[in-house]
């Protein structure tokens, strides 16, 4: 497997992109290609992580992170239990630190952590000898999503330094926002975010970024739109007038697209979809979308982040499937022999 990146994995966990160099966030891109074509493979699973145990805790609603994490581990052969915080003891007042001494007192070998609280997954690394990845932390960062998120520009566009991206939507209270910037401008892409002033957190301009509050500015010139839903989960009051209002003024259509974008933009979100609020039905199923490339690269990234923290000593990647098809070559040999 090719890498273009020299420099060697030594961190024991994965906590945010904010603490990754861009030798090491390209690190696990280019481990994660390996992955993609094992995936492609007509068996998808190399024995990589075979006796290793990963346990996913999550104290938030999932679908794609954790059933994505719950897959990467399957096809690298570790063992995968899951925890969800509603069916577990938290419900019983058990603490974070208690729960996760003694899902570490089963032998595991790492925990992949949602969680609401911001830094959650800082303190559980403080308290567990396992390696801790942060599967998104209240509005502080979900890392693994900006790496399969930059990952997909760079196998779509060709690479990342140069290119110009828009963030568009909720931005105070996205931790997918804050991981792709730092990603993004870690790899030389320049960076605009634009949203209601309202879901603008005051520290962005310090992060070295645009801002804009005209939707027509954030799509002119943009190779990449990253089009973020309205996390209203998070919001103890509404920031804006009514959905309606924000439709008109920051939702993505085709109409918008086809004045104001480049022909060959890219289209990404995080997911879930809330369909014609941020973004308009057909956008989301048009050749403009890249948002199930997104999920079928997670996989592949996922691998590359477990593979990496893991600190696996082997090639496996490029040497199994040779293995398969000389064995497949040699059985019927062995039965004429019969």
């Amino acid at each position: 497997m090719k890498k273009t990146s020299a420099v060697k994995w030594t961190k024991k966990h994965l906590l945010g992109i904010e603490e990754l160099s861009a030798e090491e966030i390209l690190l696990i891109l280019d481990q994660a290609v390996g992955f993609k074509e094992v995936l492609e493979r007509p068996i998808p699973k190399v024995p990589t992580l075979r006796g290793k145990t990963i346990v996913n805790l999550f104290c938030e609603p999932s679908t794609r992170t954790r059933s994505s994490f719950e897959l990467a581990a399957k096809r690298l052969s570790a063992d995968m239990l899951s925890v969800a915080a509603a069916s577990s003891s938290f419900v019983k007042g058990e603490t974070l630190k208690d729960t996760a001494r003694n899902i570490e007192a089963m032998k595991i070998d790492m925990i992949v952590m949602r969680h609401a609280c911001s830094g959650a997954p800082h303190f559980l690394s403080r308290c567990v000898k396992a390696s801790v990845i942060n599967a998104g932390d209240g509005m502080h960062e979900h890392p693994t999503q900006a790496l399969l998120d930059v990952f997909t520009i760079r196998e779509k566009l060709g690479g990342i330094k140069g290119l110009n991206v828009s963030i568009i939507g909720d931005i105070a209270h996205s931790r997918v926002a804050r991981s792709n910037i730092w990603a993004l401008t870690k790899l030389g892409a320049k960076v605009t975010v634009c949203g209601p002033r309202t879901l603008m957190p005051a520290e962005v301009e310090r992060m070295g970024i645009s801002v804009t509050y005209d939707i027509r500015e954030a799509v002119e010139g943009a190779d990449v739109l990253n089009i973020l839903r309205i996390q209203l989960e998070r919001q103890q009051k509404m920031f804006f007038p009514s959905i309606r209002e924000y439709i008109k003024r920051f939702g993505i259509d085709a109409a918008l697209l086809e004045r104001y974008a480049k022909k060959e933009v890219v289209v990404m979100h995080p997911g879930p979809i809330n369909r014609g609020v941020e973004l308009s039905q057909d956008v989301a199923d048009s050749e403009y979308s890249v948002i199930l490339d997104q999920v079928t690269n997670g996989v592949a990234v996922r691998m590359a982040v477990l593979f990496l923290l893991s600190h696996v000593k082997t090639d496996i990647v490029e040497q199994e499937q040779p293995k398969i098809a000389r064995n497949r070559a040699s059985s019927p040999q062995k039965r004429k022999k019969r």
